[in-house]
């Protein structure tokens, strides 16, 4: 059996993913989905794009995990700015313990520097909602593999402002006109970056993702969204402060993400969000 499975809805293919990707260390290697496709089969996911070569479709990503970068390319230094150092990590898939055509369960660790900070259990999932959109299920739950507290921190708790990325990462489609941004009640990059919502949508061309928060935990994160430099879309894990693991804690996160055909309106957008963390199968039951 491939370790790059394919999931499907209805029998069609909408994902695949890549376990095992040939990467450099600079980029900071690790399992990833990509293409990620609507039903009518337009990609909506990039892969190593020449404006960020360190984006790698839908996954996890972090760029400080206890001083060692899981997101790929620069770090960002305090005083410094984006600096290139040998602190990259990796994470390694080491199995699936349950796998079926519209959903897997991964094992993974997450290695620097010869040895293992984190051990990870993901979940994802596909699922159909209507005719012209399905929702992409992602958890995932990191446990402290170290004997101290470990810290998950981000260019903004290391002193640059507006750049709380890490954690969920999806890097949409790159089209000749920016996304719109839509959440419930804000339009704009501008006014939707940094915000806690219960949702919000990246409106293409002829597509739109919704991206809703399914646990509490999740809910509380603000969302780091891009549109006019390039588009994509986060759900920061440190936003404020860094976030402090004791050993042997777990911290859980569930994102939700609606792919659609078309251009969805706000109302529509919010409606098949919610009917998307409904549908979707909890953790406990992946």
């Amino acid at each position: 059996m491939t370790d790059s499975p394919v999931l499907r809805v209805a029998g069609r293919p909408v994902a695949r993913y890549v376990t095992r990707p040939e990467l450099p260390d600079r980029l900071s290697p690790r399992p990833y989905l990509h293409p990620v496709t609507t039903l009518a089969g337009t990609a909506v996911t990039e892969l190593g794009p020449a404006d960020h070569p360190h984006h790698l479709g839908v996954g996890v990503a972090v760029p400080d995990v206890d001083g060692h970068n899981f997101w790929g390319g620069r770090t960002f230094v305090r005083d410094r700015g984006p600096t290139e150092l040998d602190n990259h990590g990796a994470q390694r898939h080491t199995g699936f313990p349950r796998r079926e055509a519209d959903r897997f369960e991964e094992e993974l660790r997450w290695v620097a520097a010869g040895r293992e900070l984190l051990c990870e259990r993901r979940t994802v999932a596909a699922t159909g909602l209507t005719a012209t959109a399905w929702a992409l299920d992602f958890t995932f739950a990191l446990t402290n593999a170290t004997a101290r507290t470990l810290s998950i921190g981000s260019p903004a708790t290391n002193g640059r402002p507006g750049a709380a990325y890490g954690g969920f990462f999806w890097r949409a489609r790159k089209e000749e006109r920016p996304p719109l941004v839509l959440t419930a009640d804000r339009d704009g990059e501008a006014r939707a970056h940094g915000t806690r919502a219960d949702w919000l949508a990246l409106v293409g061309g002829t597509w739109t993702l919704v991206f809703a928060g399914a646990t509490g935990a999740t809910r509380e994160d603000a969302w780091f969204v891009r549109a006019a430099e390039y588009p994509g879309v986060g759900s920061s894990l440190a936003a404020e402060r860094p976030l402090a693991i004791e050993p042997g804690g777990t911290v859980l996160r569930r994102v939700v993400t609606v792919v659609a055909d078309g251009r969805l309106g706000r109302d529509e957008a919010g409606e098949l969000a919610r009917k998307a963390a409904q549908s979707s199968p909890t953790p406990d039951e992946l």
